[in-house]
């Protein structure tokens, strides 16, 4: 004799929905945190292109007065026209927050940024910046907190969602603001 086929009964399928809810609970979190790390190493990336085709340029002209860029970039202006096709042969824009990159070249734009000593600083010298997930300037870690006396002052560790508001900076091709890693076994 064939016994008829039940569904499923309420209790099974809440406790379905739970295990569901609970693993989705787990899981959103750090899918989420993994997209942001992956847009922070791809802004990384990029700004160091950037830093590249200005060191490039710099090194064939010796500093960058044809040039002039202290601010966001903007397609077609001075320095992306410059170094477009010769150089590097996309120059990026926006970060991956769709944020525009800063890029400030020179003594005067790179000491308004960086507290040392003038005298360290010559037309041969640019910033690269991108402003991370939120767009703003800091709020902890920013140009302004780079010091020769504490060079890594400006490195941290990204440990929470809020890490990804830090600025990433680059000074001459150098990270003097930026997420570090941890050691193993610190």
């Amino acid at each position: 004799m064939l016994k008829k086929m039940r569904g499923f009964t309420l209790i099974e399928l809440l406790i379905v929905i739970a295990i569901i809810g609970i693993l989705a609970a787990l899981l959103i979190p750090n899918a989420l945190e993994a997209i942001q790390k992956a847009k922070q190493k791809s802004a990384m990336k990029e700004v160091m292109t950037i830093a590249t085709a200005s060191a490039d340029y710099m090194t064939d002209h010796g500093d960058f007065s044809a040039i002039a860029q202290a601010g966001p970039l903007e397609a077609g202006n001075a320095f992306m026209l410059a170094l477009s096709s010769f150089y590097v042969k996309v120059i990026p824009v926006n970060d991956p927050w769709n944020h525009p990159y800063e890029v400030h070249l020179g003594a005067a734009a790179v000491n308004a940024l960086v507290t040392v000593d003038p005298l360290t600083v010559g037309e041969d010298d640019f910033i690269i910046m991108s402003f991370g997930r939120d767009g703003t300037a800091g709020p902890l870690y920013m140009a302004s907190i780079y010091s020769t006396g504490a060079p890594e002052a400006g490195r941290y560790n990204v440990s929470s969602m809020a890490d990804f508001n830090y600025d990433l900076v680059n000074w001459n091709g150098s990270w003097i603001v930026g997420p570090t890693s941890v050691a193993v076994g610190s």
